[in-house]
């Protein structure tokens, strides 16, 4: 089938016909383009949900993936960040290969399309023009045959008229002659242009439109075909990132398989276990006896009638069972002596490791510098070998006091581990007492405390040690501290990163409160916005303190001491 032959009397409706085809691509087109913009932007929505819920560095967050739930959940975020990708490869392959290619498709369609028209407008001016010189010669021929009818009327009148001359009657005659010939004329001149126009009629209906009608047809059924093709594309593009996002649910999948509940929770003992042993069975103490009573070595309570002068402890002291110690509120003690025994031996092991990692970098570091200085005083004309040695120095100051670090730090990991509590009746009461030992710290001048020099626990029990414990006390064990006053401010001279449990992360020039002053191992405790308190080098700040609040703060100690020793007397 041709439109060429079947319609060649269809131009216009051709003319609709191929526009209304270059629409419909033009629509798809679209259609395309905005399906890109869908799946870039859903791209981007995940990318952004699964950066959401990433863990941040350095936070209580990345200690929790440790977990095998966790580790499932991390690899969910990552295939999901995968997944994502893909609906990115899927947006830039529509763009490329069906949106760019197809835009430039059909602005040639359109130049073609114009062509085409263009020829064919102008072959119908031509047998538009052919048909008006058609019709005026056969008006020509029409009026001149009238014009020689009626010479020869008027010939034939004259001739019959005896009253003319006979010269007005050879006027007459020559007058019809001329005007039939005249007509004859007029007659070949218009057989002449009939047979021109018939034969360009011909050529015009059954060569020349044809001709542009079967490039028309040719075009549309290349556009139908291109369209076709680009539908197939749009669905390979999406057929190819299947297998891979198949993986991705794959690993999802394979990530839930391999969470294991028994290893978490053997997670959670290693997390929390505190290395003490359940306290043992109380002794029964028999006060119908009028003989001197003792107290038992077991006992928790407290005498009310021997116990008061006799306690070493400075201020009132809460013993109880080791489920319900409570957990210190913001940044521990350097030694972690606030720490159960083996949560301590753990987090100090953590500490002397980190340590001695550091240590082994500034080691490498000088050992590049110092082949580095090898170098420069072999060969002077690469670099001035003084150059180095200011940072060498930096390194070598850095070793020595990571080493004092690792010194003293390995110190009290060897006194956590000569003292872990082995399984006896002793062992059992350390677990009775020991949260009363931490918080019985208030101010050594005010009475001895059980604890050692460096804040940790000491094994050594008094018999005559008392315990006084009633449900109120017990109770206020569990209400909030009071943060600690703010005695002045300081200014970071330096960024500091803090990676270290108990540290906090300073920017350069950043001004803060000092909750705490550096008490001579080389670290001040400072706060940020009432929420946030820490460590950091006292060499990273400039301290400003408030006489004022020291000397209040020095007071408030004091009144406490005195109402602690008065209570307790």
């Amino acid at each position: 089938m041709s439109w060429g032959s079947e319609l060649w009397d269809q131009f216009d409706n051709l003319e609709k016909h191929t526009q209304w085809g270059i629409d419909v691509l033009e629509k798809y087109i679209k259609f395309v383009k905005e399906r890109t913009e869908i799946e870039m932007g859903y791209a981007k929505q995940l990318r952004n949900l699964s950066k959401k819920y990433q863990p941040k560095k350095n936070s209580k967050e990345e200690e929790e993936f440790k977990y095998t739930s966790c580790k499932a959940f991390q690899s969910t975020l990552n295939e999901m960040n995968d997944y994502a990708g893909q609906h990115e490869v899927v947006s830039e392959n529509m763009a490329s290969q069906i949106t760019a290619e197809l835009t430039r498709y059909v602005q040639e369609v359109k130049q073609e399309r114009k062509s085409h028209f263009h020829d064919g407008r102008k072959i119908q001016q031509h047998i538009e023009t052919c048909w008006k010189q058609l019709e005026a010669s056969k008006r020509r021929f029409e009026r001149d045959c009238k014009e020689a009818d009626r010479a020869q009327q008027y010939f034939e009148r004259m001739d019959a008229d005896i009253n003319v001359t006979k010269a007005d009657v050879e006027k007459a005659r020559q007058q019809a002659q001329l005007r039939h010939q005249m007509a004859e004329d007029s007659k070949g001149d218009y057989s002449l242009s009939l047979q021109k126009f018939n034969h360009e009629q011909h050529e015009h209906y059954y060569t020349q439109i044809p001709n542009i009608f079967q490039k028309l047809q040719e075009m549309e059924e290349k556009r139908i075909v291109r369209m076709g093709e680009s539908i197939k594309t749009y669905a390979d593009i999406d057929r190819q990132v299947i297998p891979i996002i198949g993986k991705c649910l794959d690993g999802i999948t394979k990530a839930a398989e391999g969470i294991d509940q028994q290893q978490d929770s053997k997670l959670v003992i290693e997390a929390f276990k505190s290395g003490f042993e359940p306290p043992g069975d109380v002794e029964f103490e028999d006060y119908s006896q009028p003989m001197k009573r003792t107290i038992s070595e077991n006992s928790l309570s407290n005498s009310k009638s021997e116990g008061k002068g006799e306690a070493k402890f400075g201020v009132k002291s809460r013993g109880k069972l080791w489920p319900f110690i409570k957990k210190n509120k913001g940044t521990g003690p350097e030694d972690f002596s606030n720490l159960p025994p083996e949560q301590r031996r753990k987090k100090l092991q953590q500490k002397v490791d980190e340590l001695n990692k550091d240590m082994q970098k500034e080691s490498d570091q000088r050992d590049a510098l110092t082949k580095m200085k090898d170098v420069y005083i072999k060969n002077p004309q690469m670099g001035d070998a003084a150059s180095v040695d200011q940072k060498l120095a930096e390194i070598e100051q850095n070793i020595s006091r990571l080493q004092l670090e690792v010194q003293k730090f390995e110190g009290w990991l060897a006194e956590v581990e000569g003292r872990l509590p082995v399984r006896n009746e002793g062992s059992r009461r350390q677990s009775a007492v020991f949260e009363a030992q931490n918080n019985s710290t208030v101010n050594n001048n005010c009475a001895q405390d059980r604890e050692s020099p460096d804040g940790s626990y000491t094994e050594e029990q008094s018999q005559e040690t008392e315990v006084k414990v009633t449900p109120t006390e017990f109770d206020d064990e569990f209400d909030d501290e009071e943060p600690l006053p703010t005695i002045g401010t300081c200014k970071a001279l330096y960024p500091f990163e803090g990676q270290n449990e108990g540290t906090i992360a300073v920017e350069e020039g950043e001004v803060l409160s000092v909750i705490e002053e550096d008490k001579g191992d080389g670290w001040t405790r400072i706060r940020r916005n009432e929420d946030e308190e820490g460590y950091v080098p006292t060499s990273y700040v400039e301290v400003f303190l408030d006489r004022n609040a020291k000397v209040d703060r020095t007071e408030s100690s004091f009144l406490t001491c005195l109402f602690s020793s008065w209570e307790s007397g």
